[in-house]
Formats: C-alpha cells, structure tokens, sequence
C-alpha cells in the first residue's frame, strides 16, 4: 500500500487539518498497542462503550504515528500531526477500505453463512494458490472492522481475492457488499448463529443475500428458504443431494472418508474426501463447487479435495518446557498473519526473551526480496531475540538477520536442536501446514496428561465487552482474577485483561498479586483479603491493600512508616450488609480519626459488596445496601476532604442494579461467561471447556458391574468408554452414578458408575467412537450451570474445584 494524503482526503469524505500533507500512507491500524504503527500509519481512532482511540492520540504521536482518522481533535495533540476529521470513524475506515478496493480489478469470492465461513475460505485458499497469488480474510476476520482490515491488505501482486463475510444485526451486510465487492458469491450452511440478532430466520438469511447484489454467480445448497429470498436476476450455480440442482450429490461413508459422486449433466466422477462428519462434508462441497465453475479439470478436483485438512483457526497458548511459554500457530504462514502473530505475541508474552520459529513465508503478494525486507522489519520492530529460520528461502532471505539461525527442514532442526536450548522465553512458532510445525510443539510442549481445560481469549474480551455495554463511558472497571482466575487460569487472563486496558485487577491473597507482578503484569492490582504478614511483601510489588479494619489499618500504618512510603493506595471497605469483612456504621468516627492528616497512606477507593444481587426477591435488601453506601462513603468523603473511587457492584450487580455503578465496578464471574439468569447468560460467551479422550472401550454384558461399590448393574449389553479424569481433577463424585454426562462426537454419554480419583466410566452404547476421541466433560454443553444446578451448588464451585494438574490451553481465534 502506497497512498497520498490527498487522495485520502475525499476517500474518507473527511475536513483536514494537519502539519504537512505531502506524505504517503502504507498502513492502516486501529490498535494503539500494536508495534507496528509508525510514521507511514493512518490510525482510525474507533471508538466504543469503554474504549476510545481517541485518547491514545498523544502516546502514538510519541511513538512517531503522524496520521489519524478522528470526530475530534484532542486539545493536548494540536498542531502536532495530520487529522482527518469525520462524523464516524468506523464509517470512515470502511470508506477508506471502498476506496482502496475500487484500485484492484482481479475476481474476488466472498463466503458467507451461519457456520463453516472461515473453513471455506481456508479450503479455497488451499485448493486454488497452486494456480493465484490470493489475498484472503486473515483467520475469521469477518466483522464490520475485519472485513475492512482484510480487503486493506490487497497489493498489486494479488490476482485473486477470498474474503469472509459475517452479520450479527440487520443492515450490517450492505456496508460490506461495497468493501468487498465480490464477482463470485457463496453461501455456506445457513444455522442458529446470530438468529436472536433479526426478527426471523428468512430476515437472516435476506440479509446475508445482499452481499450477493452485484456477483456474476451465486453458489449455494439448493433449497426453497434460500430460493424464495434470492432476486431472480442473479445468476446461480447450485448443488444438492437431490436432482433438483445444477450439481447432483451423492455420497457413501466407510473408513473414515466420504466418497462422493458428482453429477453435473451427463457427466459423473467420483472425489474422496478425508472426513465423515456432516459438517466438514458440506464444507468441501461448497468449496469444489467453485472449482466446478472455475473449469477445473475432473482429475485436478479428485486430487485437491483428497488433500483437504483439518483447519486450526486459533492460536493456542500452551506451557513449554524449562519454564517457556509456547504460542502454536503451526498451520500458516503468510505475512497478514505473521503481523496479527507478532502482535499477539506481544500482548501475551511471559518472559522478556522472545524466539519466532518461522519456516518460509507464502501468499504475500510481494516478491521475494520485498516480502522478506519486510518481514525482517516486522521482526525487527516487536525486539524478537532470535529467529529459527525452517526453510530454503528464508534461510536464504534472513541470513543477514541478528541472531538468525537457519534450517532447510523441520527434520534438520529436531535433529539438531536440544530441548534445554529454550529456558524462560516466550515462543511463538509460526509455520505453514506443509512444514509439519506441530511436530515442534510436541518437541517443545510440557507433558502433561490428556485432560486439558480450554480458555477461549475471545470470549473473554467478549464478555468483557459485554458488560462495558451496560457502563457509562467514564465508569473504571476492575476485573477479579482471584482463586487461579476462577479456575480458568490467572495469568493469561491478567494479560489479556491489561491489553484491553482493564483498571484495576483483584485477587484473593497477596501471593497471586506477587505472581502477576512476576508474570510482567503491571497493571494495578487490589488485594482483597491481605493477611498482615504479607503487607511488607505487598509494598515491595506495589499491591494495594483493601483494609476492613482499625486494626488492619493501624498495622498496615506501621508497615507504611517503617519501610518510609508515602501516601499509599489502600482501598476501604465498608460492611453494609454482606456482614463478612468492612467497616460498620458505628466505626466510621476510628476509621476518619486514624485516616485525618495521614499521609503515609492514600484513600484510593471506597467499596462494598452486595450479598444479593442475584436475587430478585431481596432486591430492597439491595437497595438498602446502596442506600447505606451512599451514605456513609459520601460522609468519609466529606469529613476526609478526599475524591476517591467507589464501587459496589458485582457482576449481577452491574447487570441489574446499573444505576449504583458510581465510578467503578468489579467484573467477576460474568468474564467467565457465567450469568445469573437466562437472559444475562444469552449475551455470553463460553469460556473454558473441560475435555478430555477415551483411554479404553469394553463391552459389558448384563449382570457385570462397573466401578467401586458395584453402584452400577449392567441389566443389557452396553459399551463402556475409561476417560481419565476423576474427583483429583476436581470432578464432583456427586456428578457420577448415572446423574451426569460427557458429550463424545455430539452424542450424550451418561457417566456409570462412581467417580474415581483418577477415572470415570461413560456409556457410549450407540455412539460412533474409538479410543483417542475427545470427550468434553463441561463446556457449552453440558455447562457449568446445568452442573451446578444438578448438585445443588454454584457455577463458582465447579469451576474453582478444577485441579491444577489440568493442563490449561489458552486460544484466540
């Protein structure tokens, strides 16, 4: 990308005021966090409930950005830089991105639909870069802002365009129609996702149809919902396991592929496909239906489509051995993705050190020279301390690199690379499929036993995001990553939490606010039940105290003069119903007292908890309790002269009572896509997910009886699946004995017998499985609602009880 700021001015249909307009723009960004805005940047500032660009303009006028799309100038960056002032910025950026594409004339498809988008667009990808130089939608970006990014990310080299498409509400699709442009239109499974965004089922699907307005030919599965919506002028291609399409489906399942018969005319073949799932089936049809139209020969299509992989579509954080942290990309490698890894490295490294295992890099659009002058300036600019090199060309392109270290195969650097050269270091290994880089994240990965707990990053910013919705835009928020995170893991989630600029983190105990701080986490952080013995070790990694006490506060006085500090943050808590820690009414007189002309501490916030904001029947008892607050903080504050925070909602709290959020609130459960009640639940995510695989499967006859205790009698033939997780997983032995399930290849598999420590039996009597599958024990379904329901206890309890010993796997998508 190569753009003069005049030619930005009415692209953007923008008024501007700036220091100099003879420039040139070669990357657009709308993350202040990335390292890879610079001089040549245009930055959106997007704005959001809890986020605005707009208020890191001054931090990246520092960092040399020059160029930015803004509502507004911000009275401190003033004749500093070039604005391009707009009434939206998120209009201007897909503005920008209409312009920008109307410079490229080569075909472009666009893929659309409920489920399989980014397969699709992953397949075609595969199948058809033998024969095009492809610009694709990184990973799933398909949203009002990916869908822009993507199509920005076109060069003169491409020759053919795949991007995906996705809607969650009306009127989002004609935004992007023009963005994208698409000559070719396919639509994949139309399913339930997003359904609660329109009014009905023909609403989605009309709506997804106009990205297909201007397209010379619309490829889909044949069926009348599509067919009643679809504007009889466009012209179509279509497919069905019926003869009432253009293309004839038929399809026989052995041996764990799927033999289909394709009939287009008087003319049959027969393509083998590696998958027997319904899914993954539909996926490759879609996509062999735009080599039928492309021309492909027969004998080309039966080739590709047997080649077609399972595709990863997340990033996965995973412990590595001697203390590393391992980033596995290991299924691309092209330079938009590189960019988006490099940045996710960033955002979630462990140690100061960081290693890229890099094999060379394809579908750039740049040649060779260019593409790796430009790689070895990302590289350069995110301060990589060495480069492992697997290939020909980069070891070739990057020898000059500082600390590159080149290979021509995977094989050679297994070969030669010792485990113990990596220590304490974070790394990111990055590869295409052919490079088999997987076999280097085994090499490099902690073992640890199959059963692994999942963290979806996304759906935490997701959940996040969902509960900013119901904040005013000024109001803090402080995100609880007590008790291991909830279970889910502290120390990734307080990384992802600080990049999305989080106020405040909680924890329990001084011990888990030491290990963020050692984890490199530096926002601040709140100890919400500090043990006096810990208060030096606090001040030594700036951890501020909640003080519930005149007692606390006066041996937290101590320490604060004895180590010489000055006005340090301590937050106050008031009791006003919970009665389990803080200040009651009748102690504010010794609270004031002890707090009036001190200076060796400072008020940072005054807080309460609610004991009952999930509960719709006490909700006086609530209102009381705001009422109290109200109150007595107001008093602390007047009689204190002082302009502290203050806080007193809880997750449910911020749900149902938004009116008492004062300046900030505290973010629990909620992140963890936990809500209340039904209607709080539908608007999140799920977080983390349990799984685990079959060990062994046995057929039991009637009369024979599994697990200890006999607690279960076979009374007719059934099959038995052995997992291995148990009670020392944290399993509750309450979930077994028939009461519980597991969900194995969609199916519900009932758990039989008693929970061991170690172990559990499940009844897998007519699912399709074999040793290896994946079981998953809580997730979506069954969820740690359904669980906690069952028992009689909390979702808190599940997901808290989950053992240590259980891997933790953090992905973004």
């Amino acid at each position: 990308m190569s753009i003069k700021i005049q030619d930005i001015i009415p692209a953007l249909h923008s008024h501007f005021e700036g220091i100099e307009q003879n420039m040139e723009i070669d990357n657009v960004s709308i993350d202040s966090r990335s390292l890879q805005n610079n001089s040549g940047t245009l930055f959106f500032a997007l704005g959001g409930q809890n986020r605005d660009g707009h208020q890191y303009i001054n931090e990246l006028i520092n960092k040399g950005v020059v160029n930015f799309v803004v509502t507004h100038i911000p009275a401190e960056t003033k004749d500093k830089a070039n604005f391009f002032i707009v009434d939206n910025t998120l209009k201007a950026l897909q503005d920008f991105a209409v312009y920008y594409r109307q410079l490229f004339s080569f075909p472009v498809i666009a893929v659309t639909g409920s489920s399989g988008k980014t397969i699709v667009k992953e397949w075609l990808n595969y199948l058809l870069s033998p024969d095009y130089t492809i610009i694709r939608s990184p990973r799933s970006y398909n949203s009002q802002v990916g869908v822009a990014l993507s199509v920005i990310g076109i060069n003169q080299k491409h020759n053919l365009g795949i991007f995906e498409a996705g809607i969650s509400i009306p009127g989002e699709m004609e935004k992007l129609e023009p963005i994208i442009r698409p000559d070719i239109g396919l639509l994949t499974n139309i399913g339930s996702a997003h359904d609660e965004g329109f009014s009905s089922r023909d609403e989605k699907i009309s709506e997804k149809l106009k990205l297909f307005t201007n397209v010379k030919t619309f490829i889909y599965q044949k069926n009348d919902a599509v067919s009643a919506l679809l504007n009889p002028s466009i012209k179509t291609f279509t497919w069905n396991f019926e003869a009432s399409a253009d293309v004839t489906i038929g399809k026989n399942q052995n041996f764990g592929k799927t033999t289909l018969t394709i009939t287009q005319g008087i003319i049959s073949f027969k393509v083998d496909i590696p998958f027997t799932d319904d899914a993954s089936v539909e996926n490759a049809i879609n996509s062999m239906m735009v080599l039928l139209y492309l021309g492909y020969s027969h004998e080309i299509i039966k080739e590709r489509l047997a080649g077609l992989y399972p595709v990863e579509l997340r990033l996965q954080v995973k412990n590595g051995i001697n203390g590393c942290t391992i980033i596995d990309d290991s299924f691309s490698s092209d330079y938009q993705s590189l960019k988006i890894a490099l940045d996710f490295l960033e955002q979630h490294k462990t140690h100061t050190k960081k290693t890229i295992i890099l094999s060379d890099v394809f579908q750039s659009g740049f040649e060779t020279e260019e593409l790796y002058a430009k790689v070895a300036k990302l590289l350069s600019g995110h301060n990589i301390s060495q480069v492992i090199g697997i290939g020909e060309t980069i070891s070739r392109e990057l020898a000059d690199f500082p600390n590159f270290f080149p290979y021509d195969t995977t094989q050679e650097f297994l070969a030669h690379y010792k485990a113990n050269a990596f220590e304490n270091e974070t790394v990111l290994v990055k590869g295409a499929r052919s490079f088999r880089f997987d076999e280097i994240v085994v090499f490099l990965e902690e073992k640890t036993h199959e059963t692994v707990l999942e963290i979806n990053l996304n759906a935490i910013i997701h959940n996040l995001n969902f509960y900013k919705s119901r904040l005013k835009p000024e109001t803090k928020i402080m995100v609880m990553v007590k008790a291991f995170g909830y279970g889910s893991g502290s120390y990734e989630i307080a990384k992802a939490l600080s990049h999305q600029k989080v106020d405040y983190l909680g924890v329990a105990f001084a011990d888990e606010g030491i290990a963020l701080r050692n984890a490199g986490i530096k926002t601040p952080i709140i100890v919400m039940n500090p043990e006096r013995s810990a208060f030096a070790a606090m001040a030594a990694y700036n951890l501020e105290p909640e003080v519930y006490s005149a007692k606390e506060l006066r041996a937290f006085i101590a320490v604060a003069q004895q180590k010489n500090l000055s006005n340090y943050p301590i937050h106050i808590k008031l009791d006003t119903g919970m009665h389990r820690l803080g200040f009651m009414e009748n102690q504010l007189d010794e609270l004031i007292d002890l707090l009036k002309n001190n200076n060796l501490v400072s008020v940072k916030s005054i807080f309460s908890h609610l004991s009952s904001s999930d509960v719709p029947e006490y909700r006086d008892f609530t209102l009381g309790q705001i009422d109290n607050f109200e109150h007595w903080s107001s008093r602390l504050i007047s009689e204190l002269e002082i302009d502290p925070l203050r806080h007193i909602l809880n997750t449910s709290g911020i749900y149902n009572f938004p009116q008492a959020q004062y300046n900030m609130v505290r973010l629990g459960i909620g992140l963890y896509g936990v809500g209340n009640d039904e209607t709080e639940r539908t608007h999140l995510e799920t977080v983390g997910t349990l799984k685990t695989v079959i060990l062994q499967i046995k057929d039991i006859e009637p009369g024979e009886s599994i697990g200890y205790s006999r607690k279960f009698i076979a009374t007719e033939n059934i099959r038995i699946a052995t997992l291995p997780i148990g009670y020392a997983d944290g399993i509750p032995r309450a979930w077994g004995n028939q009461k519980g399930y597991v969900i194995i290849n969609g199916k519900k598999a009932v758990i039989t017998g008693t929970i061991s420590m170690d172990m559990m039996m499940v009844n897998v009597t007519g699912i399709d499985c074999k040793e290896g599958d994946r079981a998953v024990i809580f997730g979506k379904n069954p969820s740690v609602v359904n669980m906690a329901e069952a028992l009689g206890t909390i979702p808190y309890e599940i997901l808290t009880s989950i053992s240590q010993r259980v891997k933790r796997v953090f992905y973004k998508e």
